[in-house]
């Protein structure tokens, strides 16, 4: 019996790859060099089904033109707002993501992107590599303290209540909003705020751990912005689309946020200009996942959701 002809977009880790090499007939990219959308459409003439990232835009138009042979797209990631999944349904194509697997890695980022904001780590690292550290004083670099201060988080899902936890060992009172409350058990003693109303004027930090959806396209704008403490700290592991860039630029420069920790951003890589030159902004470059340990978990449950539909079962992470 012939093996399933896999299309994947991205290199992916050795052991992933071996197991696709073993189980499925794959079409790797070894040069890890990102597709365009008539690259996209050529290679998957023939093939059974897609194993992409989040980097390759699955638009509409893109997935009508697919070949009527792909029959499943088995996302290595956990947001799907790359792929339009009206869309996918409406052509019969199954999709998938890979939750579970990176929450801790994620919720590492976000206390990374926390404490680096924070205590002006970008700064610092700067001045060392650059060689500048010329001088101390009790006023030179001085930070915002983040233990027994209060933290806002948008989005109560997976890696919002690991970085609850981890942020309580930093002593952090926990405030959240979310879509609904959770059980007590999960809450841990989290206060739960109906309205962002009254979230955010309690928020020394505020995280970002929603999804990318048409509602929270902008969510973080001028108007947000202007409802937290003078001087809060705002962090974004979740998606660049979330965020009014126009807004947090301006709010960063006047000083009305004292610093941003960002791991996400609109249009990345090509990231704007306007994010190098402010100093009070520590960035990352969409690292969230970026260890052995989960980038294997990835692709193992993305293979683990083709290996269900090419047996006939319905996959566990199934989206559309």
């Amino acid at each position: 019996m012939s093996k399933a002809v896999i299309l994947v977009t991205r290199k992916l880790p050795a052991a992933v790859e071996a197991r696709l090499s073993r189980d499925y007939s794959p079409i790797f990219n070894p040069e890890d060099r990102r597709y365009s959308t008539d690259e996209l459409l050529q290679k998957s003439e023939g093939t059974d089904a897609m194993l992409p990232c989040h980097t390759e835009n699955l638009s509409s138009e893109v997935i009508e033109k697919l070949p009527d042979s792909v029959k499943a797209i088995a996302n290595f990631s956990v947001g799907v707002d790359h792929c339009d999944l009206n869309a996918a349904k409406k052509k019969g194509i199954i999709v998938t993501n890979t939750p579970d697997v990176l929450t801790d890695a994620t919720a590492e980022i976000a206390m990374l992107c926390l404490l680096g904001a924070a205590r002006r780590a970008g700064e610092g690292e700067r001045l060392i590599r650059e060689r500048k550290w010329n001088t101390w004083s009790p006023d030179f670099m001085v930070g915002t303290q983040v233990t027994g201060k209060r933290i806002g988080i948008i989005g109560m899902g997976r890696v919002g209540q690991i970085t609850a936890r981890r942020a309580r060992g930093f002593d952090m009172q926990v405030h959240y909003y979310n879509r609904r409350r959770l059980p007590e058990a999960l809450e841990q003693g989290a206060v739960f705020h109906e309205s962002l109303s009254t979230l955010l004027p309690i928020s020394d930090f505020l995280a970002l751990h929603c999804p990318s959806t048409p509602e929270t396209q902008d969510l973080v704008n001028e108007a947000l912005i202007a409802q937290l403490p003078k001087g809060a700290i705002l962090v974004n592991t979740a998606r660049g689309n979330v965020i009014d860039e126009d807004a947090l630029i301006n709010a960063l420069r006047s000083g009305r946020l004292r610093a941003a920790g960002l791991d996400v951003y609109k249009n990345e890589p090509a990231i704007r200009e306007e994010f190098s030159q402010l100093e009070n902004l520590f960035a990352l470059p969409h690292v969230g996942s970026a260890t052995h340990e989960t980038r294997d978990a990835m692709g193992f449950r993305a293979l683990d959701n083709l290996d269900a539909i090419f047996s006939g079962r319905e996959p566990k992470d199934r989206v559309a």
